[in-house]
């Protein structure tokens, strides 16, 4: 089967007869009729039965025109996807991120990828970094930015460390500079993200050394536990890409865990190790670095 015949053949079943099909076409009719012989001989059937009443779509017509819809929307759709890689033509960039670099990162990176690559269009699909990863398998995003994320069919490209820091309000009287992980347990604390990677380190924290936090909210975003920590509801473990500029300007306040490990994460950039990176890709994972080297 070619495109053409497929094409023929739905211009055909479309309007009702070879003379139609041809104006819509812009051939002769002849070549119409040469086309729908051909892909008829093909797959040894008849697609059109012909009578004094007219022309009408056989059995195998009918079984074939959903197949040959779909198989010119893939081409038409492959057409395009090469059509748009070609040099100048800025073709779309599919980027999946986890929710909190969305917010935090990806907005000034993207402002400096826009400056280089004004004719690229970006899309950005945001989920767990579960969910990074599976469209990045699937192929649905040509790079995924997540938090420490691995997996053999990947290949991970680390941008930074970005550990959870312990924070609280400015004002909050219990917010002392250093304190140990059995005073922190009996905090008012703020979690988020149940079952992601985040939750199940601050779980482990307290879990290694035989205690049970006091968790007096749960929420789904980091984003959500930031302001109530801003608003003194509790005490909330963050990752410092969202609060850098809270510490900066004091609206916020870090407090240090003396007897316990600090809780470590990366920043990192995914992409399948069975395809290269387009050049615009390699940009933006550039801009990603610059974005978060003083941070």
């Amino acid at each position: 089967m070619q495109i053409d015949q497929l094409e023929t053949f739905l211009a055909v079943a479309n309007s009702g007869g070879f003379h139609r099909a041809a104006e819509s076409l812009r051939i002769s009719q002849p070549a119409v009729s040469a086309r729908i012989k051909a892909l008829e001989e093909s797959l040894g059937v008849a697609l059109f039965s012909r009578s004094r009443g007219g022309l009408a779509i056989s059995d195998a017509g009918r079984t074939l025109r959903p197949h040959a819809e779909q198989l010119l929307k893939q081409a038409a759709a492959a057409r395009q996807a090469v059509h748009d890689l070609q040099p100048g033509r800025g073709g779309p960039l599919q980027v999946a991120a986890s929710v909190s670099i969305s917010v935090y990162v990806l907005p000034e990176a993207l402002k400096r990828f826009q400056k280089r690559h004004p004719n690229v269009n970006v899309t950005i699909r945001s989920g767990h970094s579960k969910q990074v990863l599976e469209l990045v398998l699937a192929g649905e995003a040509e790079i995924g930015l997540a938090r420490s994320l691995v997996h053999p069919e990947i290949e991970t490209v680390g941008l930074r460390e970005d550990p959870l820091v312990l924070t609280a309000h400015r004002s909050d009287h219990r917010a002392v500079r250093r304190v140990r992980l059995q005073d922190v347990a009996g905090l008012p604390l703020i979690l988020f993200e149940r079952g992601s990677g985040d939750w199940a380190l601050t779980q482990t924290l307290f879990r290694s050394s035989g205690l049970v936090p006091n968790i007096a909210y749960e929420v789904d975003s980091i984003e959500t536990a930031k302001q109530m920590v801003g608003r003194g509801l509790g005490f909330a473990f963050l990752p410092q890409i969202a609060i850098h500029r809270d510490l900066r300007a004091g609206r916020l306040r870090a407090v240090e865990i003396t007897n316990a490990e600090p809780l470590r994460r990366s920043l990192d950039v995914v992409h399948p190790r069975h395809r290269p990176l387009r050049r615009e890709a390699a940009d933006l994972i550039q801009q990603l670095r610059e974005s978060v080297g003083g941070k």
